[in-house]
């Protein structure tokens, strides 16, 4: 089997702070890591190798030339080959130019690796949150795809995704090729050991810049192919007035909350 994995290089929203003037994100001095949710799917593309050795892990990133290093330790965890896709032109891209950047490498490393049977990534980016990419790539691919994936496995030509939902979970079944987007499982995904470290830091990474995708509309990646526009960013303000009801049970409490609500005109 041979996975695909999309993963993103993020700032480490812990230590993420915006300048109250300019109402922008300080990146200076804020370290970058490997985006959690898509350490999540690697987990997943893992388990899968596990029980089928001859399994195939490549992964893909689009970002800056410092990306290499989340590259570096999925390499140093599961994956065995790495691309990093990266260009000036590729600034300023929101997901939409994104994933579709992203669905043009795809086909570009397929023409070196061999179709693939799935795509990874994680459900969202954490310096964004807007879990558009992954199924947008499934759009420029046709593939059928899955969400909030915990864990999958190969059955035949088809890929069974244990799903998470409201209530539980689900399992789904999908015709491969497909795409499919992790969340957090209830277990925690594995760590390099220190020879699969040094190894990874020795690793070849492939780069795929503009004139590696002769093929790419360039009005549809950048910023002239970014239909999405951010007018402000900003930390909203923590207001100091306030109240906190306490009643003997929920039926009292719901009942002092209705008649304060109703005071103030609300109700």
């Amino acid at each position: 089997m041979k996975i695909l994995l999309c993963v993103k290089q993020v700032p480490d929203t812990t230590e993420i702070r915006i300048d109250p003037v300019k109402n922008v994100l300080i990146r200076e001095g804020v370290p970058s890591i490997l985006n959690p949710f898509d350490s999540y799917a690697l987990e997943a593309a893992a388990r899968i190798k596990d029980k089928e050795p001859g399994t195939r892990i490549v992964v893909l990133s689009m970002g800056p030339m410092q990306a290499q290093a989340a590259l570096r330790e999925c390499l140093s965890i599961a994956a065995d080959k790495a691309y990093l896709v990266s260009g000036k032109g590729f600034g300023g891209s929101d997901t939409l130019a994104t994933s579709y950047i992203l669905s043009q490498a795809i086909r570009k490393i397929e023409k070196e690796e061999g179709p693939f049977d799935a795509i990874f990534c994680g459900k969202q980016a954490i310096d964004g949150d807007t879990a558009q990419v992954g199924p947008e790539i499934a759009e420029h691919l046709g593939y059928p795809q899955v969400t909030y994936g915990l864990e999958a496995k190969k059955e035949g030509e088809i890929l069974k995704v244990r799903r998470e939902t409201e209530g539980g979970y689900e399992i789904v079944g999908i015709h491969m090729p497909c795409m499919v987007t992790f969340t957090k499982p209830s277990w925690e995904v594995r760590y390099p050991t220190i020879s699969s470290k040094l190894a990874s830091e020795k690793a070849d990474i492939t780069i795929l810049s503009e004139e590696d995708l002769p093929l790419i509309d360039v009005s549809m990646i950048g910023l002239k192919g970014s239909p999405t526009r951010v007018k402000k960013t900003f930390v909203p303000q923590k207001r100091k007035d306030g109240m906190i009801i306490k009643g003997s049970d929920g039926t009292d409490t719901a009942k002092q909350l209705f008649s304060v609500l109703h005071e103030k005109g609300l109700f």
